[in-house]
């Protein structure tokens, strides 16, 4: 199994949807607790596709876990983003179109390609400034934080619902390829990244230390992000 999540890894898109079809079961089970809440069932099942393909891609083999565990919080993490943003954030006519109209060629380009569209493609596509397309994405997005406190039998952190309780963070940073990508980000977007998910600190701290607004440093910290999954995709 391990080595299959590996040639997906490395693109070999016929053994990813492979994985998918064999964990179509574990995608519908979650999709089923959200039927009955005025959503299409297809539009939640290929959210939940985006979630599990989301997390084939950061799945490390090297921890004693299954995908199918590891899966679960991406899958629900992506449905109640997409049950959040809908609805919740109030924008223009013109925007909320542009954002109905990037969601749906997304779904169309996970199907075809087994990824999202980068906001470049996404312009190219809807024949629109690539600015217009990160605005309506930003209308919609709120990114949860791996830090964020749950509740499912106690209290306790995203993160810890992820994978088991082990030092990660070593092992992450023992990783060539993310140091790499790390050590390439120019001095502020690498402080970013080491304070918010080495020295675990808030935003609200983050933006403290580097005297800007929380709200400058949630843009940066997605665009950071995005571009170090973008690297990682091709390395």
């Amino acid at each position: 199994m391990f080595d299959d999540i590996i040639k997906a890894q490395n693109g070999d898109k016929e053994i990813f949807e492979k994985i998918l079809k064999d964990n179509n079961g574990l995608i519908w089970s979650l999709v089923k607790k959200f039927i009955g809440k005025g959503y299409e069932v297809e539009d939640l099942y290929q959210i939940a596709c985006i979630g599990f393909i989301k997390a084939v891609k950061r799945f490390d083999t090297n921890y004693n876990y299954q995908l199918s565990t590891f899966a679960v919080p991406y899958i629900l993490g992506e449905i109640k983003k997409f049950i959040r943003d809908d609805g919740m954030i109030k924008v223009s006519r013109n925007i909320k179109e542009l954002s109905i109209k990037i969601r749906e060629i997304e779904n169309d380009y996970v199907k075809k390609s087994m990824e999202k569209p980068d906001t470049k493609v996404l312009a190219e596509i809807l024949n629109v400034k690539e600015d217009d397309v990160i605005i309506a994405i930003d209308a919609r997005k709120q990114v949860e934080s791996i830090n964020e406190d749950i509740y499912e039998d106690g209290k306790c952190q995203r993160i810890e619902k992820i994978i088991p309780k082990v030092d990660e963070q070593n092992k992450i940073i023992d990783n060539l390829t993310i140091k790499e990508i790390v050590n390439n980000l120019d001095t502020r977007d690498k402080q970013i990244i080491n304070l918010r998910f080495f020295s675990e600190k808030t935003q609200s701290q983050v933006a403290k230390i580097l005297g800007i607004s929380q709200v400058q440093v949630s843009r940066l910290e997605r665009r950071i992000l995005n571009d170090m999954k973008m690297e990682l995709a091709y390395s």
